[in-house]
């Protein structure tokens, strides 16, 4: 049920539907990816043993981002390294989705609100790299 979208064979997005629904901790992501990603489902009165995250260095050399649809409708479409389209997607309000590698663009279908996390600090001046759109004569979903 959890899709995970590929090229090449890297790993362009994990998408998370709003009708995934695992009992406990399912870790999405491997232990190594430089974002973690888990959908978690407790029972009413479920104690989670309060913790503290100790320091630990970490070295991120990618930005990563999480999109929670909280209302609408939006598309997003994958591009690889070079700029060039290879699919897209629709998102729905309750899908998660988790953009790991190459490139991507949106067009929002119906009003939407999201939720973005992403690996910091965000430097928005170095970190994008702007390009035209897919034209929409040549939009694709996978089948």
């Amino acid at each position: 049920m959890i899709e995970r979208i590929m090229h090449g064979g890297q790993l362009l997005a994990i998408l998370v539907p709003r009708r995934f629904r695992e009992p406990g901790t399912q870790f999405v992501t491997s232990p190594e990816s430089a974002m973690q990603l888990a959908v978690i489902l407790h029972p009413k009165a479920k104690i989670i043993q309060p913790h503290v995250h100790k320091p630990y260095p970490r070295e991120v050399s990618e930005t990563q981002e999480v999109l929670v649809i909280t209302k609408g409708r939006i598309r997003v479409d994958f591009y690889d390294d070079a700029q060039a389209y290879l699919e897209s997607r629709v998102l729905e309000a309750g899908d998660t989705i988790l953009l790991m590698t190459g490139a991507h663009g949106f067009e929002v279908l119906e009003d939407v609100e999201m939720i973005e996390a992403k690996t910091g600090p965000f430097l928005p001046a170095e970190d994008k790299t702007r390009f035209a759109p897919v034209s929409p004569d040549r939009v694709k979903f996978k089948s």
